[in-house]
């Protein structure tokens, strides 16, 4: 089955340091991976595509020109956490995803807030997609 992503409409973020402090966006566009999601009967015991879209408000390193990766955050692993999020089992939720993804993103000490959408393209038969978008950040305390 095909999926169409709907173009991410993630908002522009404002910004969590200082205006002329350096800061970057890292993001993940258009993730689709199958999840056993939902709470409905027929969406158990089955996966269905979840199409996944974040947006990590990330610290800027020291010297941003070192080409060191270890200066970054680094989007495959948090693409191979998400993975392993879902092979934890069912989740009733787009809502609970959606947290466990952005505590995931929260937990690297370079990331400051995040935005994450979780959409089921498959959830209502007349609509692109339905699903969830949050934003968190670190706490300030």
């Amino acid at each position: 089955m095909s999926h169409n992503p709907v173009k991410s409409l993630l908002p522009l973020p404002d910004r969590v340091a200082e205006p002329s402090a350096p800061q970057r966006l890292v993001f993940l566009r258009d993730l689709i991976l199958d999840a056993e999601i939902g709470v409905y009967g027929e969406e158990k015991g089955r996966t269905q595509p979840v199409c996944i879209n974040l947006t990590m408000d990330v610290l800027e390193p020291v010297n941003p020109l070192a080409d060191d990766p270890a200066d970054v955050v680094c989007y495959n692993r948090i693409t191979q956490s998400i993975e392993a999020i879902l092979a934890e089992g069912h989740i009733l939720l787009v809502e609970t995803l959606a947290e466990r993804i952005a505590a995931l993103c929260l937990a690297h000490p370079m990331v400051s807030a995040v935005w994450v959408r979780v959409e089921k393209p498959q959830a209502i038969e007349q609509a692109a997609a339905a699903g969830v978008e949050i934003y968190r950040r670190k706490s300030t305390v």
